[in-house]
């Protein structure tokens, strides 16, 4: 009985044994093969572009210089007696301060030899004067015919006047030369160099110094042809902005005052100027300009509409990836109608609300799917992102 039992269960156990083990094993690998699906596709972050009305900024280079440079000479000749504390290299005069004076004695001399000859020239003509009218009365009794412009003393009377002129002539020559004698600044100055000393005498003409304007400074930047036609129509005393380089730049405005009128043959470029009034803050506690520093100017050009503003990074030959509505990657290609800093301006291409993919695949293609990680910043504008 008992071999029967055991010829009976334990095929029965060895079944049940089996069929659990399949069991177990299907519910294994069913387990591994769910582990081993994953999500394959490449992360990407978007941004959506929205267009805008953008005003273009143009900007280029030049040197700050002087409105004016005057070479400073002595219009009389004469000794030295006496120069301006600041007429040295690097100081500032004032508009009307005496640079240097020049010794007057003869000068002055020469004024009243001037004077005297002006009073006898007046004291000549009343005397003629007087003789004159004594010649008409006298005339009254004597034939016309006897009567000419030699008796009337018409041309002593004419003589008399001239050396009148003449010797007031001598006078304006004379308050000239005494007032030459004092070198006036014609405007408010930088002292660029002095070449006279007290007691040194100087000749008529000869150049003594130089000064530079600090009234008002100019630069002179060129225009690029690619910057032509993004030129405001009026350029007229549009307002400028002056930057130095540096750790501390030094920000001034100017205005353009003008357009040199040529295009250079070499570079194919035009040249603006703008000026800059009182660059050495005489006049106010802005901070100065010195002459000679190299800066960049910036203004406002035409203003452009409907486009958009990407970085540079996400532009490569003339390619920009989007990401469509079923978050497959589609390349377009677009119009750049100009680069500014580290933006491109788009003019054709993209479209508003389209998604701009911004951190690629290794290997983009078209039609690759793709899943995004910055769904909550998506909708934001791309500018705006970049910013």
């Amino acid at each position: 009985m008992n071999n029967r039992w055991k010829k009976v269960l334990f095929p029965a156990l060895a079944l049940v044994a089996g069929f659990g083990t399949m069991t177990l094993i299907e519910v294994s690998a069913s387990e591994d093969e769910k582990k081993e699906i994953v999500d394959t596709r490449p992360t990407v972050t978007v941004e959506t572009a929205h267009a805008e009305d953008y005003q273009v900024v143009i900007a280029n280079y030049g040197e700050v210089q002087p409105l004016e440079r005057t070479m400073i000479s002595s219009q009389v000749s004469g000794e030295v007696v006496s120069w301006h504390a600041n007429f040295v290299a690097g100081g500032l005069v004032l508009r009307g301060s005496t640079l240097f004076s020049i010794e007057k004695d003869t000068y002055e001399a020469a004024l009243l030899q001037a004077q005297a000859n002006v009073s006898l020239a007046q004291a000549q003509l009343i005397e003629e004067k007087a003789r004159g009218d004594v010649a008409k009365q006298e005339a009254k009794s004597i034939p016309n015919s006897q009567v000419s412009d030699l008796y009337l003393r018409k041309p002593q009377l004419l003589s008399a006047e001239a050396n009148l002129k003449s010797a007031q002539a001598g006078l304006k020559i004379a308050q000239r030369d005494l007032d030459n004698c004092a070198v006036i600044a014609p405007y408010d100055a930088l002292v660029v160099s002095r070449n006279i000393g007290v007691g040194q005498f100087i000749v008529q003409g000869t150049t003594v110094g130089e000064i530079y304007s600090v009234e008002a400074a100019e630069v002179i930047f060129p225009i690029a042809g690619f910057d032509r036609e993004f030129l405001p129509d009026n350029l007229a005393d549009k307002e400028a902005q002056i930057t130095t380089n540096g750790y501390n730049p030094i920000k001034r405005t100017g205005l353009i005052s003008r357009d040199l009128g040529v295009v250079d043959q070499a570079t194919r470029m035009s040249q603006l100027v703008v000026r800059v009034n009182d660059p050495y803050s005489l006049k106010s506690n802005l901070p100065a300009l010195k002459f000679g520093n190299y800066v960049q100017v910036s203004f406002s050009g035409r203003t452009l509409d409907h486009i958009y503003r990407l970085p540079q990074a996400l532009v490569n030959n003339q390619t920009v990836w989007v990401m469509d509505k079923d978050s497959k990657l589609q390349p377009k290609k677009v119009e750049i109608l100009r680069e500014e800093g580290e933006f491109l301006l788009i003019s054709k291409g993209i479209s508003d609300n389209d998604n701009i993919v911004t951190t690629l695949p290794e290997y983009p293609q078209m039609g690759m799917e793709v899943k995004v990680v910055n769904v909550a910043v998506a909708n934001e504008p791309l500018a705006q992102q970049a910013n």
